[in-house]
């Protein structure tokens, strides 16, 4: 029985068990995932192979990034058939190849900067690429609140923000993004928002009205804005519908034009446990990867791998 997920103008079919992994390989959980230009997946895990490519067929193609990133976070595809690797344990962001091969790195590996000392990094956790000018911006994360702007070749040209809930500051940069002219959006997590900017850090305006934006996804050439909610709810209320976890559609004027999932967690095809981080190929289909054993599966009796890793098929 195939699975459809449908909210306003949006349908989508889950491809239930897309990716098929090796024997005997998992993931633990998929945090992020990206697409390139030939529609290949590539699913950055924390697994034992912590980058796996998949044709979009969901064929095993190659891994490769062992023993190197201890903590996925996040993907961003760059120009030029290049991938941004985003590790928060690990406090760098890796600039490489598509087949693994490092070309620059930001930061310095197993070295944070001082807890919320405003300097990169301490646990990052993703990258934006300005289509306009190629500069770069990193969310910078847990154990800091700021986003760090860099030119296309790795220098620090300035940082914004700090640690609070007035325009401008934030509580876990946990993603970010561009759209084609060049403004940023940064998911906001604890709270609950993602907030705009322009290309020098001005604020803009906000979009509340979300459960622990994770996920970021602006399409290239594309008026919309793809958001994966982690979810709002906490024990008494543990399985409530309306509050996550969802993805959601939003437009570039911070509207809400679909909401997907969103019937309260579960393992069932087109439900969602903890969606993290979130693509779209050049079809339109959705790539979700969720951070199931970090929210749940650590936690089962005895802890067991959870599915972490969905794709929705445009209908139509």
């Amino acid at each position: 029985m195939v699975t459809t997920l449908t909210s306003g103008a949006y349908a989508y079919q889950v491809a239930e068990g897309w990716g098929k992994l090796p024997q005997g390989w998992g993931y633990k959980e998929a945090a992020a995932v990206g697409v390139d230009a030939k529609d290949n997946v590539y699913v950055f895990n924390r697994g034992e192979h912590p980058v796996i490519v998949f044709d979009r067929e969901g064929n095993f193609l190659r891994s490769w990034g062992e023993g190197v990133y201890p903590r996925a976070h996040g993907v961003t595809m760059g120009p030029d058939d290049t991938i941004y690797l985003t590790d928060d344990e690990d406090h760098t962001v890796r600039k490489c190849t598509l087949d693994g091969k490092v070309l620059m790195t930001l930061g310095t590996s197993g070295k944070p900067a001082p807890f919320f000392s405003g300097h990169p990094f301490n646990r990052c956790t993703h990258v934006a690429i300005s289509p306009v000018t190629n500069d770069l911006y990193v969310s910078d994360g847990y154990g800091n609140s700021r986003v760090h702007k860099y030119s296309p070749d790795g220098k620090l040209l300035f940082s914004w923000g700090g640690p609070g809930t007035e325009p401008g500051q934030f509580n876990i940069v946990h993603n970010i993004s561009c759209d084609k002219d060049g403004y940023v959006y940064v998911a906001d997590r604890e709270n609950h928002r993602v907030q705009v900017f322009d290309a020098d850090g001005k604020y803009e305006t906000q979009w509340v009205n979300m459960a622990k934006p994770c996920g970021l996804y602006i399409a290239p050439d594309s008026q919309l804005c793809y958001i994966g909610e982690l979810g709002a709810a906490i024990a008494p209320n543990m399985g409530a519908p309306g509050i996550g976890p969802r993805v959601s559609v939003y437009n570039l004027q911070g509207e809400v034009l679909a909401r997907l999932g969103d019937s309260g967690p579960g393992e069932e095809p087109g439900r969602f446990i903890a969606p993290h981080g979130i693509a779209l190929d050049s079809r339109g289909d959705i790539y979700v990867g969720e951070v199931s054993w970090t929210n749940t599966g650590q936690y089962e009796d005895p802890p067991r791998e959870l599915r972490s890793l969905q794709k929705l098929v445009k209908v139509g």
